[in-house]
């Protein structure tokens, strides 16, 4: 663009802005277009639109007497359609004005959500390919209008003549791409074929494609949608619709889902995958708009949770973008995701209700999927819950399996509690569930609305230590004074030590410590070393009585009797040490620095005292 003479020009007159059609093109393709193929998907669209409007006008016309005919030799693109068309007027006012589209003329304003495109850039995207586009069109609206032709090219100039009517005897538009040779990879004709078969599968209108062989023209859509069609039986038609999901998506649907919203013109499936998936990573779904398709990738028209199906869908009302590559996010989209959110709701409870074989499957596979969306909907979680597995003192379960087992059921924080305590507990016969995943601790907690006989509480270390049984008096005052050495030995992990007697008798030693004590232990250090500054009066407003660890020893165990009886007060400390690291190694939880520094010193001096032994 470029700055007006104010010589010529004086102070507040109006100006046009000028455009520079070759880099708006440029910005096209990086920014607005993800592929120079789209260009084939926009001559398509337009040519869908025309035949909309030319249906219309001539609304008792056959749906299949108009079409789109496309041509590709190598050497030119062609895409002609027996749409409505366009007069001389026209072509001035659609064709060379960037941005303005016939669809939003007053004419059809109130037509206007009949047709795929509404923002006049689309022909654009055919200077992705082409220099030049040539257009001939014939109106339908004014027959006796003659044709006409227009010659746009990249520079941004072009050129329009009027035809006999000769050159185009029935209506329509003919639009003709001569390809650049850095753009043959888009324009040869097997790869024009498979574009408009993967944009145009689901159009409504009767499409062909001509390579110039000479042979008959492919259909490019010779059936409708599968979900359209009629079927004998419903088994074969659920194989045909497997069988679709397979081919689009690449794996065999686990179930196949019918999506079908009437009141935006939605149809479509939804195919459960056969495999669990990560949780919360979102698959793109197949969007298509009045038959074009629209995105592959189109992850805004499920809810979140609902990352166990891949969709197939065709939609009349939903927007696109500009680049007609997303959908516009509006009240609309918030309506059908919630509608489509429902229809898997009910295929859930359809499988719960008559199908448990199908249900086992896919909560087998997306269990966690079905917790996310059982947290928050309380039909789903009445329905479900006591299908779903969980890890507990039992092994991997159902809910309703363990709770007939155990009608108190202890529940951990962390999955770092469940591994110090799970041997134990299950020994002792209490029924523990691991509450540390994503979503289990809550629904745990919320078993008494659907089983009332059962009672859920979190677990608390005291519980478990009052299944632990004491040792009679003798046993304890034999080992006071290697309990006292190691008390001493790990009183910088502020760790208390017992010793009980409990199953299994294999497990020398437990060391009950939270996550929650750990970290107030570790503010109430820093508290201490910060002590008289700011951040030491912060932490010790938030300071509380610090939990202590406990070391439990098993004295069922033949190592814990053998090292309560070491009267070497070193070796005493080195043994309490060991058992120290041990414990803590079996938990599973990630080890300080000071706790990987002691269990190498404890395995260092322990060797050395047996080396010395042995010479």
């Amino acid at each position: 663009m470029t700055l007006p003479d104010t010589a010529t020009n004086p102070a507040g007159a109006d100006h046009t802005f000028q455009v520079d059609l070759r880099g708006l093109v440029d910005l096209l393709s990086h920014h607005l277009y993800s592929s120079p193929r789209v260009y084939l998907r926009e001559l398509l669209q337009n040519a869908v639109d025309a035949l909309t409007a030319r249906h219309g006008i001539e609304p008792d016309a056959p749906a299949d007497a108009f079409g789109i005919r496309m041509y590709a030799d190598g050497s030119v693109v062609r895409v002609e359609d027996d749409g409505v068309g366009l007069t001389e007027t026209d072509v001035h006012t659609f064709l060379a004005t960037i941005g303005r589209s016939s669809k939003r003329a007053e004419r059809i304003a109130e037509q206007r959500g009949d047709f795929i495109g509404q923002f006049g850039i689309g022909l654009l995207s055919c200077f992705l390919v082409a220099d030049e586009i040539h257009v001939v069109s014939r109106s339908a609206r004014t027959p006796d209008a003659p044709a006409v032709e227009w010659r746009g090219r990249g520079d941004g100039s072009y050129t329009i003549r009027a035809l006999p009517v000769s050159a185009r005897p029935r209506p329509g538009t003919t639009v003709t791409l001569t390809p650049r040779a850095d753009a043959a990879e888009w324009t040869r004709p097997a790869k024009v074929h498979a574009l408009a078969r993967h944009f145009g599968a689901l159009l409504r209108h009767p499409v062909t494609f001509d390579d110039g062989t000479g042979g008959p023209g492919a259909s490019v859509n010779p059936e409708p949608a599968p979900w359209a069609r009629t079927y004998p039986t419903p088994g074969t038609r659920s194989r045909a619709l497997a069988a679709y999901g397979e081919e689009v998506f690449g794996f065999t649907p686990l179930d196949t889902i019918d999506l079908d919203l009437p009141a935006v013109g939605l149809k479509g499936i939804a195919c459960v995958l056969p495999e669990a998936v990560p949780a919360g990573r979102r698959h793109g779904h197949r969007v298509h708009v009045k038959g074009m398709l629209l995105s592959e990738q189109a992850e805004e028209i499920l809810p979140e949770w609902a990352f166990f199906v891949r969709c197939v869908v065709d939609a009349e009302s939903l927007r696109p973008t500009a680049s007609r590559e997303s959908l516009y996010e509006d009240d609309t989209l918030a309506a059908v995701r919630d509608a489509l959110a429902e229809r898997l709701r009910a295929w859930i409870a359809r499988a719960a209700a008559s199908d448990p074989d199908l249900l086992t499957r896919f909560l087998q596979a997306h269990h966690l999927a079905v917790k996310s969306l059982a947290v928050h909907d309380n039909e789903i979680m009445r329905m479900l819950l006591p299908w779903l597995p969980f890890e507990t003192t039992d092994g991997h379960t159902t809910l309703d399996a363990f709770a007939r087992a155990h009608r108190t059921v202890l529940v951990t924080s962390s999955v770092e509690e469940f591994r110090q305590v799970a041997a134990i507990a299950s020994a002792a016969g209490l029924g523990v569930v691991n509450g540390g995943y994503t979503y289990d601790r809550e629904l745990v907690h919320r078993l008494p609305e659907i089983r009332p006989e059962v009672s859920v509480a979190d677990l608390d270390p005291a519980t478990l230590t009052a299944h632990l049984d004491p040792v009679d008096r003798e046993t304890e005052l034999a080992a006071t004074a290697y309990l006292a050495l190691a008390r001493e030995a790990l009183a910088v992990f502020d760790c208390d030590v017992a010793l009980r007697t409990f199953q299994p008798a294999s497990a020398p030693a437990l060391l009950m410590d939270s996550r929650e004590a750990r970290h107030e232990r570790t503010r109430s250090q820093l508290a201490r070393e910060q002590d008289g500054g700011l951040w030491g009066d912060i932490l010790g407003a938030l300071r509380q009585e610090a939990p202590r660890a406990q070391l439990i020893l098993n004295q069922l165990n033949p190592l814990v009797r053998t090292a309560v009886a070491i009267d070497a007060p070193e070796l005493a400390r080195t043994s309490a040490e060991a058992l120290y690291g041990q414990a803590a190694l079996l938990s599973r939880r990630p080890l300080r620095p000071s706790e990987s520094s002691l269990i190498n010193r404890s395995f260092l001096d322990l060797l050395a005292h047996a080396l010395r032994k042995d010479s």
